[in-house]
């Protein structure tokens, strides 16, 4: 997987065998590592509804994208965050996200709404000049 989305490959042949798992920190240290999955897909969730907060998001309004929100000195978004952020760690977390942005569930559709133009810019810019993209895997030296 690791070649297949970031190009990034062992220079030698590796097995089942080989334990690269103990090579990141949070595994040797059994401290979870989930937490920063969460927090990425989250952020977007939080950052769409304090621009819906702020007035500088609307769906469907090319002039109010989330890609292009700016929530500086917007009293709603702070009122709201702060709301979120009083709740400190007295509730489970999908309180919280409630009241913020109004749903108690995790979704990447905020992530994936924030990323689109830039996807759809790559797509056509690679599709006219040809890019390939991706990587071939390179002969790799035999383990020892």
């Amino acid at each position: 997987m690791r070649t297949k989305y970031s190009g990034v490959e062992p220079p030698v042949e590796r097995s089942e065998s080989d334990f690269d798992a103990a090579a990141k920190y949070h595994v040797s240290a059994d401290v979870e590592y989930l937490r920063y999955f969460v927090s990425y897909i989250v952020q977007f969730q939080f950052h769409r509804a304090a621009c819906e907060k702020a007035g500088q998001y609307v769906k469907g309004d090319p002039e109010k994208t989330v890609n292009n929100c700016d929530i500086y000195q917007s009293t709603e978004a702070g009122n709201a965050l702060k709301a979120m952020l009083a709740m400190g760690s007295s509730k489970p977390w999908p309180d919280a996200m409630e009241v913020l942005t109004g749903q108690r569930k995790m979704s990447a559709d905020a992530l994936i709404e924030y990323f689109q133009p830039l996807y759809d810019w790559l797509v056509k810019e690679n599709k006219a000049l040809g890019a390939h993209v991706g990587w071939e895997e390179k002969p790799k030296c035999k383990s020892a």
